[in-house]
């Protein structure tokens, strides 16, 4: 049975592309991370304000028609009422922080390997544009005891603690709201949802799962520089926690960049390419940037979440009227395209 940190060693980075820049020891932006001004105006739009992504209340007896309706219209939303603690969301920010607080000679010591997908490093889009971002991260996939070890070697407990409880509290959120998607859908095959429920946070037998830490250091000028450059995620979705400070944009069709403010208590939901393939087109694997703060530190934890590696995802077509657009394809082959082929996977199995 194939792990999804194994469908990574196909595609090994050079250490160029992992090592992050000691942020703390630049006073000015380096040639090497200074973007084109153009940048922060993709696609020839300027950043939006006017706009901002539905919120939604999980306990509203009309969640799942809510979130279906977001998923289809914008590909992202906002939640509320999701039952994870606001004091175990602040214990892994806080953790985050131990973390990226760490000078670099330590943080270096749990380093990505070049063929590996946890870890300490950069972000794994990096190969594919000109210059760097202003980013560092930390990838954990199931029980994070081995990177942590090398961090903390007498205090790693604490750390590890908290994101295996924080795992297990998105991966049962990340069902539940799978489920009222499905529900939206009227996808009720068995064969397609096997995979839910099937085990643990860190079993590598059922869903494929990450968790990204994400540290944005103030820039400054942060106007040259990006934090994480345009990119759609693989999976069927994705979790944010972002602190209070802004950053995160999203791109809509016929609006531009639009900024997504940090909600108290809310978490953002985005929709990856698996479920943009499995709803046959209907919901957009949104687009998605983060930039910079000039004086304060950006953290956020992603979780990613998807059907096991060896599941094959094919689009659920509700009449013979609505073909398929996507051939099927199995989600580590899909994990490996991508890998290769950032922005071009999608039309590669595009029937």
């Amino acid at each position: 049975m194939t792990t999804l940190s194994e469908t990574y060693r196909d595609h090994p980075l050079h250490l160029q592309h992992i090592v992050p820049l000691d942020f703390a020891s630049f006073r000015a932006v380096p040639d090497s991370h200074e973007w084109p001004r153009s940048a922060s105006s993709s696609h020839g739009l300027r950043t939006n304000g006017d706009v901002s992504i539905p919120t939604i209340d999980l306990a509203d007896p009309d969640a799942g028609v809510l979130i279906g309706n977001a998923c289809e219209t914008w590909g992202v939303f906002h939640l509320t009422n999701h039952g994870v603690p606001m004091s175990l969301m602040e214990r892994a920010e806080g953790e985050a922080g131990r973390l990226f607080n760490l000078p670099m000679r330590r943080k270096l010591k749990a380093l990505r390997a070049p063929d590996g997908a946890a870890g300490y490093g950069l972000p794994r889009i990096t190969p594919f544009f000109s210059k760097y971002m202003w980013h560092e991260g930390f990838t954990i996939m199931g029980p994070p005891v081995d990177h942590a070890s090398q961090l903390w070697p007498s205090n790693y407990k604490p750390f590890c603690d908290v994101m295996e409880e924080y795992q297990t509290k998105m991966k049962a959120l990340s069902e539940r709201i799978i489920n009222l998607i499905f529900n939206f859908l009227k996808i009720h095959d068995a064969g397609t949802m096997t995979w839910l429920h099937s085990a643990g946070a860190g079993e590598s037998s059922a869903s494929s799962t990450a968790l990204q830490l994400n540290c944005y250091p103030p820039c400054p000028d942060p106007t040259r520089v990006m934090g994480l450059a345009p990119h759609t995620d693989t999976f069927l979705l994705t979790i944010l926690h972002q602190n209070r400070t802004c950053g995160l944009q999203i791109f809509k069709d016929g609006v531009g960049w639009v900024p997504v403010a940090p909600v108290a208590g809310a978490l953002v939901v985005n929709v990856g390419d698996l479920f943009h393939i499995l709803s046959n087109g209907m919901f957009p694997n949104v687009l998605h940037r983060v930039v910079v703060d000039p004086t304060r530190r950006r953290l956020s934890l992603a979780y990613f979440y998807g059907p096991p590696p060896e599941f094959c995802v094919f689009p659920y077509c509700k009449s013979l009227k609505d073909p398929p657009q996507y051939r099927p394809v199995v989600v580590k082959d899909y994990v490996r395209l991508k890998a290769k082929n950032l922005d071009n996977a999608l039309s590669m199995i595009k029937i």
